[in-house]
């Protein structure tokens, strides 16, 4: 009540502003929803754009990233791809099963993201 001294409000005209103030609190939070969601999508346009898409069937030739996990003697002139390698499955997540030029398959799914394709 301290409040309304100071204000120099009527109680009721106080009670009617407090009332507006929370209508505008729905309608501010529905705001920044949209807002975040319009956002969220403009972010993920802009993603989807830079985003290569890799098609792979089988019988094509690629290349798989070697994951340098041990330390290489040869430092930063060690191979970066490993390969060639043949496609053997390809699966709708991306992933895909690879074979060496001998055949010996590999038991392993590997990545598309790690794998690019081989030209002669």
């Amino acid at each position: 009540m301290r409040i309304l001294a100071e204000a120099e409000l009527a109680e009721a005209e106080w009670a009617k502003q407090r009332y507006e103030q929370l209508n505008l609190i729905d309608e501010k939070r529905l705001k920044a929803l949209c807002h975040g969601q319009c956002y969220q999508q403009r972010m993920a346009r802009a993603f989807n754009t830079r985003v290569r898409h890799r098609d792979f069937k089988p019988g094509d030739l690629v290349l798989r990233k070697v994951l340098h996990v041990t330390p290489d003697s040869r430092g930063k002139f060690s191979y970066k791809y490993d390969g060639p390698f043949v496609v053997k499955e390809v699966f709708s997540g991306g992933a895909v099963i690879l074979s060496d030029m001998d055949g010996a398959e590999n038991a392993l799914p590997v990545n598309a993201d790690a794998i690019k394709k081989y030209y002669l």
